[in-house]
């Protein structure tokens, strides 16, 4: 067994899990990603899994090529107080994150974000509402 081999931190995969989060929000590949930053691909995926801790000067990068706020990649960490999320409650972060790491979320939210007449976007909530009621019938 070897000893050195340490546990990543659990802020680290939180971060890193918020990088891997965002960027599919926007639909990027983690080459896109590493390519804006100037490095490779599989540097991303040790962020994203926690392996590699991100630093300060890259996690600002990673903000900017990403267009959020460095906050953003610790909303919900552990330890961190619910009100500090923005009001998101940690189940409700939770949920989102897992709404958004599935297949279905991604692309939903891809299609959703493209929609530019707020009133069509309403519709369409009104129409997930409806449809999700008759589900429960």
């Amino acid at each position: 067994m070897n000893k050195n081999k340490k546990k990543p931190n659990p802020i680290d995969i939180h971060v890193g899990g918020r990088i891997r989060l965002r960027r599919n929000m926007l639909g990027m590949s983690q080459e896109k990603l590493g390519e804006s930053l100037g490095i490779t691909f599989q540097q991303i995926q040790k962020y994203e899994k926690g392996t590699n801790r991100v630093g300060a000067s890259r996690l600002q990068a990673i903000a900017s090529v990403l267009s959020a706020p460095v906050s953003f990649f610790f909303e919900g960490a552990p330890g961190e107080d619910a009100g500090a999320a923005g009001g998101m409650a940690e189940d409700g972060a939770s949920f989102v994150v897992d709404f958004l790491n599935s297949s279905e979320g991604v692309q939903l939210n891809r299609a959703f974000v493209k929609i530019s007449d707020p009133k069509v976007r309403r519709r369409i909530i009104d129409l997930v509402k409806v449809l999700a009621a008759e589900s429960q019938d």
